[in-house]
């Protein structure tokens, strides 16, 4: 394993993003240096270095990553950003995150990827971002890192959804069928989606949900033994952003997040019994920063030694990374 100096800067790719501009404000909260990367040099922060370099330019992301520790990827459709940026983030001898909530890139990241970053002495984490990351932190925390269950379902209540230039673009890019676990396998989600109704805490309360999956139903199969794994959403949250006329967010207090409110829940049933796991915030854009960031903190960290493609509940303590995210950005319960 190659040692790192924990002061290498971090790369965040796709910098003139919306989710980027949190990670990097919360990497300056945190006192780590970084470096904006993003396609277009007048597009990027101006209070922190900046590199451009297109995805398609191997050449222009060399030059971006070198000295770099980490690359954080912010940059969607990571069906189409996910390979190239990783191929140069393992160039550089550098650790890999993202934040995608598809599942085909990040399942494609787990079986192309563990070997190259094994050979590269590197972890490369796909989907540590709200989506993806923060479920399969509750469940790992619950389960155990070898834990295993009968059912797991992961339920998220959106009290709006503002989707982002970002989120719209990639729902209309990602057009692979989802997935869910079934008998212990990754299995096509059963269609027409499921209705139901979950009761989630305040101020969501009771809500419609429908059956629809992102990218927690890949990072937690990764290293759980669960039989079988759904996801649900509220109803509501699938209507907005289905809407062409709803809005972007729009920022409501002092660190720019929008005022949306959501709740995760992670419930695993084991033989008779049934456990839950609940996370609640404020914005799932703004908190995958501190998602990422808290992950970028610990793969510099002295002692840090795992390598290959990971799950974010593969890489970290799970329940000591979750401690570390409350109250400022998380309530745990």
């Amino acid at each position: 394993m190659t040692t790192r100096n924990p002061r290498r800067p971090i790369a965040v790719y796709g910098a003139a993003g919306h989710t980027a501009r949190f990670v990097l404000a919360e990497l300056k909260r945190r006192g780590l240096p970084a470096v904006a990367v993003g396609r277009n040099p007048a597009t990027l922060p101006v209070d922190v270095p900046a590199r451009a370099a297109a995805v398609d330019d191997p050449a222009a992301l060399d030059a971006a990553f070198a000295g770099c520790a980490v690359v954080i990827n912010c940059a969607g459709p990571f069906l189409d950003t996910a390979a190239p940026v990783i191929e140069a983030a393992l160039r550089a001898g550098a650790h890999y995150l993202d934040v995608t909530a598809e599942q085909a890139s990040a399942l494609d990241v787990f079986e192309r990827f563990d070997a190259p970053a094994r050979a590269a002495g590197v972890a490369v984490i796909p989907a540590a971002g709200f989506y993806g990351g923060l479920a399969d932190l509750l469940a790992t925390a619950l389960l155990g890192a070898d834990g295993a269950a009968d059912e797991l379902v992961v339920a998220v209540a959106l009290d709006r959804w503002w989707p982002t230039a970002g989120t719209r673009i990639t729902g209309e890019r990602n057009t692979v069928p989802r997935l869910v676990v079934a008998d212990g396998r990754l299995a096509p989600l059963p269609l027409p989606a499921a209705r139901s109704t979950w009761t989630f805490g305040a101020p969501h309360g009771e809500q419609a949900v429908v059956e629809l999956t992102f990218s927690e139903v890949v990072t937690i199969s990764r290293h759980l033994r669960v039989r079988g794994l759904r996801a649900h959403l509220t109803q509501s949250s699938l209507d907005e952003i289905r809407d062409a006329d709803t809005p972007p967010p729009a920022a409501t207090d002092a660190l720019g997040r929008s005022p949306q409110r959501f709740e995760m829940v992670v419930q695993a049933r084991t033989g008779d019994g049934v456990r839950r796991a609940t996370a609640r915030g404020q914005d799932i854009y703004a908190v995958s920063a501190p998602l990422v960031a808290e992950a970028a903190q610990r793969l510099v960290a002295p002692g840090f030694d795992r390598s290959g493609a990971l799950a974010l509940g593969q890489a970290v303590d799970a329940a000591d990374f979750l401690r570390a995210l409350a109250p400022l950005h998380l309530e745990l319960a």
